[in-house]
Formats: structure tokens, sequence, C-alpha cells
């Protein structure tokens, strides 16, 4: 096909994003491959990170957020010893200190200090905003403005390895989590510094990385093939409640018309008519069904 015609098409495709591409970068391709009008990313991974990025297509960025709201889980490397400036290695050495000796037990013990809800200090080198411009922009500058800390939850900190001068864990966490900042104040607890020099995504909500699902893997496919591992629009909000809505009842769900059902009280219902989702509703406490973002419906 000489000329890369975009099309309506709906469904999430769970990429593993390579090393050193941004995740538009990546996004933009997954859309060109599928000749996607419309696509959306779920949370950005930094160039130096790799891992899951669910791409919307279509229907699915209208439950996007749910994702960007969602727990992460990552596996990480921190290299003990030295710390960066950006606290990862594409930043400059700014500080070297001696790596005290390294046990199982005296690491797990430190670990602990970090389970649970703790606050951050969000990194310059982040796309945080000051005035309107990402602090990373500043960072470059050499500018450092006073940032204040933010809660944040870590639910799970595991080792996984180590060495005299690294340590590998596995971290899940709340959204909003910077694992840099993590990675340099475990290195601080530990009486040294440290940078990343890992940092791979497993797990986005209840969406697992298959390692397989990469940009290489996309193009060896045709088309019909590439759409087979496309997941439902609704894929991002599966979890929630269902509703199987009458025949007779889907134009007016489709027009945004509320109904009565019988139904318990929910703020988020996916609502389903003959095998088809039609969108995302509520059912207030006296049995009301209200719309709250209706899906188009393609043709075949």
């Amino acid at each position: 096909m000489s000329k890369n015609v975009r099309r309506h098409i709906d469904g999430v495709f769970l990429l593993n994003k390579p090393l050193n591409i941004s995740s538009n970068a990546a996004l933009q391709k997954v859309r060109w491959l599928y000749r996607a009008q419309k696509a959306g990313h779920t949370g950005a991974l930094d160039p130096l990170a790799t891992g899951l990025l669910p791409i919307c297509l279509g229907e699915a960025t209208k439950f996007s957020h749910y994702l960007l709201d969602a727990d992460k889980r990552y596996q990480t490397t921190i290299q003990l010893g030295t710390a960066t400036s950006t606290g990862d290695v594409e930043g400059e050495v700014v500080e070297s200190q001696a790596i005290p000796l390294l046990t199982e037990d005296s690491i797990s013990k430190i670990l602990k200090q970090f389970d649970g809800e703790t606050t951050q200090i969000p990194p310059m080198y982040s796309a945080l905003k000051k005035d309107g411009r990402p602090l990373y922009e500043l960072a470059r500058q050499g500018i450092e403005i006073e940032r204040p800390a933010r809660p944040v939850r870590i639910s799970q900190i595991k080792l996984l390895s180590f060495t005299e001068q690294s340590i590998s864990l596995d971290v899940t966490c709340s959204k909003g989590t910077y694992i840099r900042v993590l990675g340099e104040d475990i290195a601080k607890a530990m009486g040294t510094v440290g940078h990343l020099t890992k940092l791979h995504r497993i797990q986005t909500g209840h969406f697992q990385l298959d390692e397989h699902m990469t940009i290489e893997y996309l193009e060896s496919l045709d088309e019909a093939a590439r759409e087979d591992l496309l997941l439902p629009s609704y894929a991002a909000v599966e979890g929630l409640p269902k509703l199987e809505l009458p025949l007779e009842r889907v134009k007016y769900f489709n027009n945004g018309q509320e109904s009565s059902v019988e139904f318990p009280e929910s703020d988020g219902v996916l609502v389903f008519s003959n095998g088809q989702c039609l969108g995302l509703a509520e059912v207030n406490a006296v049995g009301r069904l209200k719309p709250k973002r209706l899906l188009i419906q393609r043709d075949g």
C-alpha cells in the first residue's frame, strides 16, 4: 500500500516499548501501523524506560484516563555509589560515595521503610510544569525551583537480586510515583548515593506486559493479524459491573437519555446489548441509568 490512509479502528494494544524512544514516538508508530485516525497512550515512559505502554485506538481513548490513575508495577536496577543529574544513566555524574557492605538482610530492612504511604519531592527532570513550562526545561538551564512533596503509595517493594554495587527491585506503586526518586532515596537510606540503570514497566492496572508485543512484531504481521491483537475498547474498565440492556432501550441510551433499570447503585457500569458494548453509565440510588460515555458503534 503506497499511502497510509487513516481509518476508524478501535481497541487497545499492549505495547512493549523499546529503549531510547519516547512514548509519543512509540504511539505514532503503532498508530501508523494500524492506520488509526485517533490514538493515545496511558502514561508516558521516559525514553530510557521500557515495557508496558497501553496504546488506545479510536473509541478506546474514551477510557484511557482510568489507566492513567491505575497502579503501576516496575522492575528496576539501582546503581549505587554514584548520583547523576537526572537520577538515571542519561545524566552526568554529580556525586560519588563509598558503598557499604550489602547483605540481603540489611537491604530488606531498608526496603521496609519505603513500604506503604510516603511522600516524594518530584525531580527537576520531570514533565511537571511551572508557569506553563516543564520542569526539565528549567533544569537544562541550570534553574532549580522548590517543589512541594507529594503523597505516594508503595504497595509492594521486593528485592530481586543484588551485587556489591547494585540492587534490582520489583516495585508496585501509585500513580505519580517517580521510581528515579525512589532509587535515590533508597540509596541514601543505605548510606550512599545511586541512580537508575534500568526501568521496566510490567503492569498497568490489570494489564500485564507480554514481552513479545513489540513494534518489530507488529511490523511482521499483516493487517488482519494486527487487528486480532487488539483488546476491546472497554478493556481498561472491563472489571466494572456489566448491565445488559434490552434492544428496545438501546436507542434511548445511545441518545444519552436516562431510563429506569433494576440494578444496584453504581458510579460505573458497562452497558451491553446483543454482545456490543454501548458505553459507560452510572446507576443512582433510585435505579436511574445515566449514560456517561457513549461508544460509537462501527458497522461490521
